[in-house]
Parts: C-alpha cells; structure tokens; sequence
C-alpha cells in the first residue's frame, strides 16, 4: 500500500520518496511495525481477552508450575497475525506472487487455528476443531501453495548456464568474469551439502518412464501438502512452553530471509552459487514482519506468559515456515533448520508407536520418554521451563548457523 503510494510520489520526482525502493529499507520499517503492533495490540488484547474470561484450562499433567497457568488467556495467536499481516500489507509489492502466496497461506493457516480456539472457548468443548479438519484446511492450503508455485509463470527461476572468462586487454591478470543466467521452466529445489546441488522434481517421476514428465506436477503438489502439515503441526507440538515455539519461529524466520535475500539478489546468487529465483527478495518484507511479530509476541509470551498463542499462532507459524521454505526453494533445507519441529514431531510419534506395541506384545503399554512432546520429558525429570526453552534456542541457533553454511559448504 505504501509502496504504491511512494512509487507513485518517486515518479514525480518528490525528494525522499525513492527510499521506499530500496528492499533492506521496507524490511528494517516492517519489523519495526510489527514490534510496535505486537507490544501495543499485545496489551490491549489481553486486556479484553481477561475481561471476557477467555482462559485457557490446562489439562493436568503433572507437570511444574501447571496450576499458575489456569485462566491464562488463549487466542494470542491474533497478535502475531495481525503484526505479520498489517506491515505486510504497509510496506511489501501487493503485485509480487510472492507476496500474495504468502498473504493467503498466512489468512487460510490463520483461520484453521482460530476456528479450532473458538470452539475450545467459546463453545466450551475442549476438543476444539477435529483433527481430520485441521490437516483437511492444511491439505487445501498446500494444493494452492504447489499450484501457484508449480504452474505461475512468474515463479521461475534462473540458473546459470554458462560462465567464462573473457580477456580484456594482453594481461592474464585483467578480465572479468561473465555469467550468463538462463530462465527455467523445470521444477527444481536445492541439496544441501551437495555441489551443483539442483533436484529436479521431475526426475521423481521420469526414472519409470520419460512419458510420465507430463504428470510432475502431481508429485510436487504432494511434496507441497506433506510438507506443509508436517510443519505446521510440528509448531502445534512444540508451543507447549512458554516462548518456545515463538522464539524457535524467529530464528527460523531470521535464516529464511538470509536465504531468501541472496536468492533474490543476482550477484549474490552469482557468488555462492545458487540459483536466482526473481521477486523472490520480496519475501524478505514479508519475513521481517514475521520475525517481528514473534519476537513482539515474546514481549507476553515469555515465562511466566500472560497469553497463550492457541492453535491461531502455532498453527500459522509452521505452515507459514514451510510455505516460504518451498517458494525459495530450500524445502529439503527444513529437516535441519526446523529440527526441534521435527524432533517434537518424531518424539510423538515414536511414544505413540512404542506404546502401542509394547501394549499389543506385553499387554501392556512401555513408553521411551517419560511424556511426549520432548520438552514434557525434560519438565517431568525436573528442568526449569526456562531452562528448556533457553536449551532449545540456543540448539535452534545451532542449526540455523548450520543451515546457513551450507550455501558455501559443498
């Protein structure tokens, strides 16, 4: 919206206007939007959600300091929302395909969540939405993700199909370097750790037979939809303490927009190696917004929190990271830079499949940890909530360095 204002005033030759050209600029003003509405709206939110009784029961686990978070507002999902959302619709290219893909993936994930929370509230049924609906919404917001991504013609990349070096005068030492950037229709994502590290989706399809390339697009928007629901609710699993999910989304976030601000820009793209994806650097405004908005939401979701995100924010958050990891073609990146997502996700899965085993062998039911998610297995043998949470952090950064070396380290 500003953008546009902007633009228009740079066309007049208005003096200042032309900063609003400049990506780094829009980005800087959109986190700091997002800051300001999460700590501003943060208060008055939790404010009405007190007044109205919107608390959240927490179900007894045994668990330390559980009683201390009866009544604690729920909901606070629409904080993060609306700090990602607004900025975005402030500073971003409402034209870019990017933009809009990541406008309506945040709208849909947000409106699954939020549904599940107001049924849990205000229909008082702890149940909330049932569990086929969530990944049925997730499901419906992978299939326009790996359509628009798939078929938009505005979403191709570049790679770099030729590079030599052409003399200039009778020295050696004297030449530039000229790259030559070829547009592509293929469907291709990024290996880590691999040189000349392009997957070609269709590749997973043309090893039986080269007739089948016609039917690529129905793997690739499978791989969309699986990824997306499994992120998303591996954030849902990890927002179990307080500040978890949020500050383990920020620096997730923060290395998204690493990525997506080199893929965007030709000659980084040129220097490390990696394809060039054009509009791509507008994610970047969007990705700042997020960043924002998590760390904002900290301000009150930090221990002790005085509000919960509820399904609004965790199931947003995840389905936002996958969505923007597939538009920058760096979805094979997620395992490691989403790991305590993914941990989380294995930690239930493995309790559940042992439980039931064990139960069907033995007649009764053994566990691995002492309760699942992973970060109730450290609560239950005695570690503070904060301690779990600072611990996750600093391994998440641990893995976002990781995740980000691998642009070099090949």
């Amino acid at each position: 919206m500003l953008y546009a204002i902007f633009d228009y005033l740079n066309s007049m030759d208005i003096p200042g206007a032309g900063v609003f050209q400049f990506l780094t600029f829009r980005a800087a003003m959109a986190i700091i939007c997002s800051l300001l509405i999460s700590m501003v709206l943060g208060e008055k939110l939790i404010k009405l959600l007190r007044k109205k009784l919107i608390g959240e029961t927490v179900r007894d686990l045994g668990l330390a300091g559980e009683k201390a978070k009866h009544g604690t507002p729920t909901m606070g999902g629409l904080i993060i929302l609306a700090s990602i959302l607004i900025p975005t619709l402030l500073f971003a290219k409402l034209s870019n395909i990017y933009t809009i893909l990541m406008l309506i993936s945040t709208v849909l994930l947000g409106l699954i969540g939020f549904t599940d929370d107001y049924i849990k509230v205000f229909k008082k049924d702890k149940k909330g939405l049932a569990g086929k609906f969530k990944v049925i919404g997730q499901i419906v917001v992978g299939l326009i993700a790996g359509s628009i991504l798939f078929f938009n013609p505005n979403t191709s990349v570049k790679q770099v199909v030729k590079s030599e070096a052409v003399i200039t005068d009778n020295s050696d030492l004297n030449y530039k370097k000229r790259t030559k950037w070829e547009k592509t229709d293929e469907h291709i994502t990024t290996i880590p750790f691999i040189k000349d590290n392009e997957l070609n989706y269709k590749w997973l399809v043309t090893w039986i037979s080269d007739d089948l390339e016609d039917y690529t697009w129905i793997v690739y928007i499978l791989v969309v939809v699986v990824i997306v629901i499994s992120v998303s609710n591996g954030a849902n699993l990890t927002d179990g303490l307080d500040g978890l999910a949020t500050g383990t989304s920020a620096i997730i976030g923060a290395t998204l927009g690493v990525f997506a601000y080199v893929s965007g820009h030709q000659e980084f793209a040129e220097y490390l190696n990696i394809m060039f994806i054009p509009n791509s650097g507008e994610l970047v405004v969007f990705i700042a917004a997020f960043v924002g908005a998590c760390i904002g939401f900290l301000w009150y979701n930090s221990y002790p929190a005085q509000v919960f995100m509820g399904d609004t924010g965790s199931l947003a958050i995840g389905g936002i990271i996958a969505v923007f990891a597939l538009a920058i073609r760096k979805e094979l990146l997620i395992p490691i830079l989403c790991g305590i997502f993914l941990v989380e996700n294995l930690s239930v899965v493995l309790q559940v499949s042992w439980f039931k085993y064990t139960k069907k062998k033995y007649g009764e039911g053994r566990r691995i940890f002492l309760m699942s998610p992973l970060h109730h297995h450290y609560q239950k043998i005695g570690w503070h909530e904060s301690k779990i949470v600072s611990r996750f952090w600093i391994i998440g950064i641990m893995l976002a360095v990781l995740t980000i070396v691998t642009l070099k380290i090949r």
